[in-house]
C-alpha cells in the first residue's frame, strides 16, 4: 500500500475503465455514498508497512444483483463503517488521514477493523489546484 504521492497503479486502473463500464456503474448506483469509490480488501498483515498487498477495485455501491459481465461484483454484508471526512491538498491529506486512522484513531477507539472492504471517494475542487474533499469508510465493530 502506498501512503505518499500518486499511486500510478490506481491511476492506470482508473484509466482502464471503459465508457460502457462507467455507464453501467452509474445506472446501478443506488446507496450512499453516491460516488465512484476506491475499494480495498483482502489485505495481508504487512500492508500497513507498505510491504504487503491488497486487492483494489474502482466502482460503486449498489443493492442490485443483476450486473453484466463488464463489471466484477464483490458482495458485502451490511455492517458498520467509521467515516473519516477530510479536505485539503490531494493526495497528501487523504493519505495522512488513512495513516492516522490506523496509527491514532483505531488504537484509541473501542472499535476494531473487520474483514470487509474499506473504501474512499474523492471530489476534486475545480477552483483550487490539487485540492479535494474525500471520505474514508473503514468497516468496524465494537470491541
Amino acid at each position: 500500500m502506498q501512503f505518499e504521492g500518486v499511486n500510478n497503479e490506481i491511476v492506470k486502473l482508473a484509466q482502464s475503465i471503459t465508457d460502457e463500464q462507467k455507464q453501467e456503474m452509474h445506472s446501478l448506483q443506488n446507496i450512499e455514498p453516491y460516488e465512484i469509490v476506491n475499494a480495498s480488501y483482502e489485505a495481508d498483515a504487512n500492508f500497513l508497512k507498505e510491504e504487503g498487498y491488497l486487492t483494489h477495485l474502482i466502482g460503486i455501491l449498489t443493492t442490485e444483483n443483476q450486473v453484466s459481465d463488464l463489471l466484477e461484483k464483490v458482495p458485502v454484508e451490511a455492517g458498520t463503517w467509521a467515516i473519516f471526512p477530510n479536505e485539503g491538498s490531494f493526495p497528501a491529506t487523504l493519505q495522512e488521514t488513512m495513516a492516522k486512522i490506523y496509527s491514532e484513531w483505531l488504537p484509541s477507539s473501542n472499535y476494531e477493523v473487520i474483514n470487509a472492504p474499506s473504501f474512499s471517494f474523492t471530489k476534486m475542487d475545480e477552483h483550487k489546484k490539487d485540492y479535494a474533499y474525500s471520505e474514508v469508510w473503514i468497516p468496524v465493530r465494537q470491541k
